[in-house]
């Protein structure tokens, strides 16, 4: 995606006059299909704690061998909001739809070499590891990109009103981070991204995870058709529900967010219910499956980080998560995108920062997307 370079970095205002606007014709046009591949945060991946401590040198090795993990420290250097000292912590959540690999048979289209983050979550564990936020930033977001350099020491120009998917496109993680960081002012601890091929499996080792649907899903867009009921969905159709966005609510990406942070709930359910802690052979193939397709910072680059990491997660249960969407309006120029509500933000950026819940009138009156309930846990 090209932008057009500006002085530093921002945000646009809750007008939404900041960067190129088109003024739009007539209904909502169909956006270019997408694929989310929605990262099954932290709690999955303590599938790998028990194997990590096991003393199995051989399975130890592999499965330390399967990490990558990119050292996004030294890419933002020191020009970061501080450490909170509050015990909490902020970690980005990112699933990324690369079209390599197994991701091309799945999404089609062309292996362009490109990604993007059509999945962004900032996770705030409050201090205790008991609770936590979970902020979804909608990819249609239209922000001021800071400069920022790659992993791999190649600097990319600040962009104004861009999507915010375009830092990952651009520079990958280390944009991504950055550009969080300045929207934000948090810094942010840790990283985890993992792809939808990678998802799909993760789904299919648990055994599928169990939803209730109040109305019929129907997108073929994302191949997922559902009636209105229970459903015991296998990692395709999981796929399918967290890419959906033309079947349900008001055909936006704001919809599609409230259907996957429905879907978190009752994915962690699922980990909970089935055992994942003390059922040897399903710890090891989602481990193997876990470890395959995550990628961590460097700080979580190895099983026995990552695994001590995740088990202090074991306590976060669905009913102590709580799930907003950072707030925004759509903007007037372009039904297709979003304009930050940066007032109502601050909000939840300084309830983050004192590690306090996050208040109702941070979320009040602000666009949703109209597919809230639509999902639940069974």
């Amino acid at each position: 995606m090209s932008a057009e370079s500006t002085p530093g970095p921002g945000i646009p205002g809750d007008t939404g006059n900041t960067g190129p606007r088109h003024r739009a014709k007539g209904r909502r046009r169909k956006p270019p299909k997408r694929h989310t591949g929605l990262l099954v945060t932290a709690w999955t991946a303590a599938g790998i704690v028990v194997l990590g401590g096991a003393g199995a040198g051989y399975l130890y090795f592999k499965l330390n061998g399967n990490l990558k993990s990119v050292d996004i420290d030294q890419a933002l250097g020191t020009d970061r909001p501080k450490k909170a000292d509050n015990g909490s912590e902020n970690i980005l959540v990112l699933g990324s739809d690369t079209r390599a690999g197994g991701n091309k048979k799945l999404g089609g289209g062309t292996d362009d070499g490109s990604a993007r983050s059509d999945t962004a979550m900032i996770v705030h564990v409050y201090k205790g590891h008991k609770k936590a936020s979970v902020v979804s930033i909608p990819r249609d977001t239209l922000i001021d990109r800071p400069e920022c350099t790659d992993t791999k020491g190649d600097e990319h120009p600040a962009a104004n009103g861009v999507m915010f998917n375009s830092a990952y496109s651009t520079g990958g993680a280390a944009c991504a981070v950055k550009t969080v960081e300045s929207v934000t002012d948090l810094r942010m601890d840790h990283y985890l991204e993992v792809d939808f091929a990678g998802f799909q499996k993760l789904i299919d080792d648990l055994g599928g995870v169990d939803v209730t649907t109040t109305k019929s899903i129907d997108d073929p867009d994302s191949h997922l058709k559902l009636k209105a009921g229970t459903h015991r969905l296998d990692g395709e159709q999981a796929l399918g529900l967290v890419r959906t966005r033309h079947g349900v609510g008001d055909g936006s990406d704001l919809g599609r967010i409230q259907l996957q942070q429905a879907f978190i709930k009752a994915l962690v359910n699922q980990i909970k219910d089935v055992g994942v802690f003390t059922n040897p052979k399903k710890l090891l193939d989602l481990a193997e499956t876990a470890t395959k397709t995550v990628t961590t910072d460097s700080d979580l680059g190895s099983v026995n980080k990552l695994a001590s990491f995740a088990g202090g997660l074991k306590g976060i249960t669905p009913s102590n998560m709580h799930m907003v969407t950072m707030p925004v309006a759509y903007d007037p120029a372009d039904p297709n995108r979003v304009l930050l509500q940066k007032k109502k933000a601050d909000q939840i950026w300084k309830a983050l920062e004192n590690d306090r819940p996050i208040p109702k009138s941070a979320t009040e009156g602000t666009a949703t997307g109209e597919a809230k309930g639509v999902v639940s846990s069974r």
